[in-house]
């Protein structure tokens, strides 16, 4: 058995169960704007049986196909919504190699538009 078959196979429970509400509201999405799983997946680029995974809940889904379909039903915010970073402890210094910008500042070549 491949690597990532056996990690999919492995899903927790609780996992499982996520990603079938996800697909759940993804259809609810799609119903509501009258689409059929074919147009769906027409404006996705993907296959219906890409797209009708993806509402099932199936796992072995492209995340970059869930991306564009967030963004086609205007819902693109709730995946930045996941997973926020941890904030950093006050006092604790984060490494980052020479050289490197400082992560949220805006370099002065960016200001340039």
């Amino acid at each position: 058995m491949k690597k990532a078959a056996a990690s999919l196979s492995s899903l927790p429970e609780p996992a499982q169960q996520s990603l079938l509400s996800l697909g759940q509201r993804l259809r609810a999405h799609r119903i509501s704007r009258g689409w059929t799983v074919a147009e769906m997946a027409e404006r996705l680029l993907c296959s219906p049986t890409t797209w009708r995974a993806l509402e099932g809940g199936k796992a072995g889904t492209s995340v970059g196909v869930l991306a564009h379909a967030l963004w086609l039903l205007g819902q693109l915010d709730g995946l930045d919504a996941l997973a926020p970073a941890p904030l950093v402890a006050a006092g604790r210094r984060v490494r980052r190699a020479a050289g490197q910008p400082v992560p949220g500042r805006i370099s002065g070549d960016e200001l340039d538009f």
